[in-house]
């Protein structure tokens, strides 16, 4: 049995953004409190010594924030991101931040710290609480800024089985913001341009896959010089950007299809910042219903950077 008072504090010091939450015993969230780092108009991403600086500067503020409100003595435990992915040599310096403010709030605190990778956490944000929760085995798309990979997912292990050999979804859809004057990043702009655009332009070609593995670049370069000559001519560009996420779409289905036919494994969860997308879930949700293959978003809310899948499995370590 476990004391139901009992709290977990996670942190998650992600490339652009700054996320500290608390679950209690059930599962609940009991904050979640996220800062997004600042990027200067016009610019496309930040080094890492920049976004570490802000994350060092964002999490006492954060941090104050969940003490607010959440009584600190109900802390039983701090978990927090340590790395990109699951795997040796995974490394990135915008981890530093939070390994070092969540070990200095266990040993204040005399509770454990455990440590997760940032995939991880992604997966379990979006996974808990849905029907795939007990699913042993599963397909796992995580697509954001940065990440554009395929993965099958079993209890002890996460393996690459396909995505990009160049650049991410996440690139794609920000460079094209950007390049539109839209603040970096242009995740949610694009999504609600999309969403509202009656036609899309007919001028982009269909992105091809090798197997489970594609490249984005190409659709990258086409539709960047598209929204270069509609920024210059001061058109509306949601026409043009709905059609790149029709076409980021249509690749999904048709990788996510051929994954499960060469596995045999027909649960498939999406996480990362691009599957908060409404306009390509949407999409996905209604090519997908009655197929046999099941999908889940999860709360998309979820999907973006945040400190609650962290959190989550740090419960996991606490109460099972």
């Amino acid at each position: 049995m476990h004391n139901k008072t009992e709290c977990v504090l996670g942190i998650d010091t992600s490339n652009y953004k700054t996320s500290a939450a608390v679950i209690d015993a059930d599962g609940n969230i009991a904050c979640d409190h996220r800062q997004l780092l600042r990027v200067k108009q016009g610019e496309r991403g930040l080094r890492q010594s920049d976004a570490l600086f802000q994350h060092v500067e964002n999490l006492p503020e954060l941090i104050k924030r969940c003490f607010e409100d959440v009584d600190p003595q109900r802390i039983c435990a701090v978990a927090f991101s340590d790395r990109p992915r699951p795997v040796e040599g995974s490394y990135m310096p915008v981890f530093k931040a939070g390994i070092g403010m969540g070990e200095s709030i266990a040993a204040a605190l005399s509770v454990p710290a455990f440590r997760f990778s940032h995939q991880e956490g992604h997966i379990e944000a979006i996974r808990s609480g849905t029907p795939m929760e007990n699913e042993d085995e599963f397909l796992c798309y995580h697509l954001s800024g940065g990440t554009c990979e395929l993965l099958k997912v079993s209890r002890d292990k996460i393996e690459i089985i396909g995505g990009s050999k160049d650049i991410s979804f996440g690139q794609v859809i920000d460079r094209v913001g950007v390049k539109l004057g839209m603040q970096f990043p242009a995740g949610e702009y694009m999504d609600a341009a999309a969403l509202n655009a009656e036609t899309s332009t007919g001028l982009l070609k269909k992105i091809s896959a090798d197997g489970l593995w594609f490249n984005l670049s190409g659709i990258e370069t086409q539709c960047s010089r598209q929204a270069e000559k509609y920024a210059e001519e001061g058109r509306d560009a949601a026409p043009l950007i709905r059609e790149v996420m029709d076409r980021l779409a249509e690749l999904l289905i048709k990788v996510t299809e051929k994954a499960c036919s060469e596995t045999f494994i027909e649960n498939v969860i999406f996480t990362g910042g691009v599957a908060s997308s409404k306009y390509i879930s949407g999409i996905l949700k209604k090519h997908f219903d009655g197929s046999g293959i099941s999908i889940e978003f999860g709360k998309q809310s979820l999907s973006q950077d945040n400190a609650v899948g962290i959190a989550l499995l740090g419960g996991k370590k606490v109460w099972r």
